[in-house]
Order: C-alpha cells, then structure tokens, then sequence
C-alpha cells in the first residue's frame, strides 16, 4: 500500500535537512512520517514525530484514516510533550505527502514558530530516520505481535512499544543508550557546564 501521496500542485516547504538526521540539542530537528496496519476490520494508520537529536518519539497517534486531522493530532502531542520555543530554530521534515504539505499542517507549524521541510518525491532516504522508526514498529511490534483484530489493540500496542522504545530500548547510533537517557545526559550535561566555569 502507497502511504504518500504528493499533491503537485501545492507548493513544498525546501528540504531544510538534506539527509542529515542529527541534531546537537533536542528540539532541533523532528522528522513525521506515519505507516499503515492491516487489522480485522481494515486499515490503520499510524504516525510518529520523532526528535532526532536522541531518536526519542515525542508524538504519534493511529487512526482508521490517513487524513491531515491525524498527522496534526501526532504534531499537536508533540507540541504538548516538548514546549518548543518559536523561533528557536526547529525544523520538521516529512516526505511529501498530502498531509505533510497541506495548508493546516504548515500553518499549524507557522503558528508554533517551526520551520517546515519536505524531502524529494519517491525517495525514502530523504526521510530515512523516520522510515527507520516505521520499520522498528512494524518488526518490533506489529509483525511479532499480530493479527490485529482493531484500531484499539494496534493504539494498546503501540502506547505500550513508545513507552519502551524512549525508556528501555537501547539504540546503538546514540551509544547503546535509550533516547531518554541521552536526553537526561544530554540536560545533565548543560546544567554542569556553568558550575565548572
């Protein structure tokens, strides 16, 4: 199943990122993208905001469709969760699906002061990282743990996989650490830095 659908005629945010999914702070750089579970009774759909200074999931939400109302609703979680200062340099990169690029998904990032970025058409590398994460849930969670009888059992399972994926997973690219072990260091680390000066 396609899960973007890019619409040529609305024009796209400039890739702000240019593959490179490292950020020096949280809050610096979040990348959105969302899958899709077969279940009993249909399709679901499941999106994900990642901040990828820590690879740390801070938004995400499922849904029986793949409208705009469901990638804002992950968008607006992680607005709640991280508090974002406007103007303070963050960026968001999505590929270019029709959600992504849509008028309230870039106004609503307009609106919090985050500077949107879309990669290339029909190239995954271009969103990697958060293509990296779908691949974690559907092997980690939705593959292992499947047939899905429901929207609520794939919101169950993936409620309980985020919770272990920011607390408990350990993730080699962040030194074999959870995301919000790096976060804590990451935190821990500034608030030393004035001490020893």
């Amino acid at each position: 199943m396609k899960t973007t659908i890019s619409d040529k005629a609305t024009p796209c945010p400039l890739d702000r990122v240019n593959r490179q999914f490292q950020a020096p702070r949280p809050n610096a750089l979040w990348v959105s993208d969302f899958t899709y579970v077969a279940t009993w009774r249909g399709f679901v759909y499941v999106a994900f905001v990642i901040d990828t200074f820590a690879r740390r999931i801070v938004g995400w939400r499922v849904s029986r469709t793949a409208h705009t109302d469901f990638v804002l609703d992950a968008l607006e979680q992680a607005l709640h969760d991280r508090r974002p200062y406007a103007g303070d340099g963050l960026v968001c990169h999505s590929d270019r699906g029709s959600q992504y690029v849509s008028i309230r998904y870039t106004e609503r990032l307009a609106e919090a002061g985050i500077e949107p970025s879309v990669g290339s058409v029909g190239d995954s590398y271009d969103n990697a990282l958060a293509e990296t994460i779908n691949g974690l849930f559907k092997a980690e969670v939705i593959h292992r743990r499947g047939p899905w009888r429901s929207l609520e059992a794939v919101e169950f399972a993936t409620l309980e996989w985020v919770d272990w994926f920011n607390h408990r997973r350990l993730l080699e690219p962040i030194g074999n650490i959870p995301p919000a072990e790096a976060e804590a260091a990451y935190y821990a680390e500034l608030e030393a830095m004035p001490i020893a000066a």
